[in-house]
């Protein structure tokens, strides 16, 4: 393992992360809030600490290796969200402690979406714009974006690109060259980030809200300027402004990038992934609609339809917006919502969740192992649409399935003994390792009444889910660090 190689390219990244507290320092001048020390703070002394761990290591430019690189990702992630809550914790409004402004920043960067904050109201506007930031820059992924500027630097990227694109089969890549995939991701994101915005704007928001709420639309983040959330607009147009474009971004952004290049929309519909997808939208949209129908949850037909698209799509995305208490909605509803989260979107979107493309490979092996016990003798391979899946995809699956459940139960386990309630620890945990955000008893509105402990096994469940667990795990292994 290359350590100052490693060392090296944490600095460059701090050094580059520290740039994103100017924007809230204009916003602090523009808006006149008081809170810019803060982050000018803020940007000294991350950008110091970039410093000096770049300059004891600047000469170091041997490649690295594919270790090197979940090193990397998980390191500066960790590091991501101790250096994203400097500014939180030297801000005076809001006053909280490390641990808080430490959940707050791995809570947004994961766009996570779960908060310990109330009043959003009564902040200084610089804090709503950093935090909303926060989810823009998580959402694609700030190591997807360096490794587009990484190479003019004398690294390589592909092993950071490895370890941070979501999904079981990694290799595929939109374009022959990595620096050349990450551009294009970024440039698809920045377009649907500013179509959203202007799109909320055309419905009825400020400037500002606009901004911010399709900073966390596309990234699928779920913080809100508001205590209320979306609810707090109280408007039928937003809110299916924010159903389209979080659906959008729960797509695997290589496919809008082929919509892009080659202007056509066709090759949508022949990927598999793409098409379970739509049909798990649509029969949840369908399930919850119809439910809040026969329960005569809302007197109006257009709330109930408007209500249940919106909310069925922000929680099973793993967004996390919400429009009405649906904690509060009758029956089974608010259970299969947060189930819905485990599921989440496409691989190669902004997405938290397992990702729909290993929950059909879990049923296709489902249905294959079936098959075999009614003929025992015959090569019966899985496929995706027309393609076999290899078996080391598979096992791959297999066990990231087998690891998350585990993971799950221990962090339920560990909140529970911490005093919470079953409904509590089971939703605290969901929302933390699928990076939704909303849960459900205590932890529906948001997640202030947590002890401390509490809300680090989250931070723990927040960073494992963002990064999808063996990308942190493989670093606890013996093998891992042997020569």
């Amino acid at each position: 393992m290359h350590v100052k190689v490693i060392q090296r390219i944490l600095g460059l990244l701090l050094m580059a992360f520290s740039l994103s507290m100017l924007p809230p320092i204009g916003v602090s001048f523009w808006y006149a809030d008081g809170s810019h020390m803060a982050f000018i703070s803020g940007f000294a002394i991350v950008a110091g600490l970039g410093f000096l761990m770049w300059l004891p290591a600047r000469k170091e430019y041997r490649d690295m290796r594919a270790r090197d690189g979940f090193v990397v990702v998980a390191g500066f992630w960790t590091v991501l969200g101790l250096a994203g809550a400097v500014p939180l914790m030297l801000s005076e409004n809001p006053n909280i402690s490390f641990t808080d402004a430490a959940f707050e920043a791995v809570s947004g960067l994961t766009t996570t979406g779960s908060t310990i904050l109330v009043g959003l109201e009564e902040l200084p506007k610089s804090i709503l714009y950093y935090r909303q930031q926060l989810q823009w820059l998580g959402g694609m992924g700030i190591i997807v974006l360096a490794i587009a500027v990484l190479p003019m630097l004398g690294v390589g990227g592909m092993q950071l690109f490895r370890a941070e694109i979501t999904g079981p089969m990694k290799e595929t890549r939109i374009t022959p060259r990595i620096a050349e995939t990450a551009k294009g991701l970024w440039y698809i994101y920045l377009g649907l980030t500013a179509a959203c915005a202007f799109a909320y704007w055309l419905a009825g928001m400020t400037p500002f809200d606009a901004i911010g709420h399709a900073y966390s639309t596309v990234g699928i983040g779920g913080f809100s300027t508001y205590d209320g959330s979306l609810g707090y607009f109280d408007n039928h147009v937003i809110e299916m402004v924010a159903v389209a474009f979080m659906f959008i971004a729960g797509v695997n952004f290589a496919l809008h990038f082929l919509a892009v290049r080659r202007q056509m929309v066709g090759h949508y519909f022949q990927d598999p992934e793409f098409k379970t997808y739509l049909l798990v939208q649509v029969v949840i949209i369908v399930g919850v609609v119809s439910y809040l129908l026969l329960t005569r949850v809302y007197e109006s037909g257009l709330d109930a339809l408007v209500k249940g698209a919106f909310q069925a799509v922000s929680i099973s995305t793993t967004t996390g917006f919400t429009s009405a208490d649906y904690a509060g909605w009758p029956g089974f509803l608010p259970v299969l919502l947060i189930f819905s989260s485990f599921i989440g979107a496409c691989a190669a979107s902004t997405s938290g969740g397992m990702k729909v493309i290993r929950m059909r490979l879990l049923a296709s092996q489902g249905a294959r192992e079936i098959n075999r016990l009614v003929h025992p003798n015959a090569e019966i391979p899985a496929k995706l649409g027309k393609r076999i899946v290899p078996q080391r995809v598979l096992d791959s699956v297999w066990a990231f399935f087998s690891v998350y459940v585990a993971l799950f139960v221990v962090m339920m386990l560990i909140l529970m003994a911490s005093g919470h309630d079953q409904v509590t620890a089971f939703s605290a945990v969901a929302a933390a390792l699928n990076n939704l955000g909303p849960g459900l008893g205590e932890v529906s509105a948001n997640f202030t009444v947590l002890d401390d402990v509490s809300k680090w096994v989250l931070v723990a469940a927040m960073l494992m889910g963002r990064l999808e667990i063996f990308t942190v795990l493989v670093l606890l292994t013996p093998a891992f660090w042997r020569r």
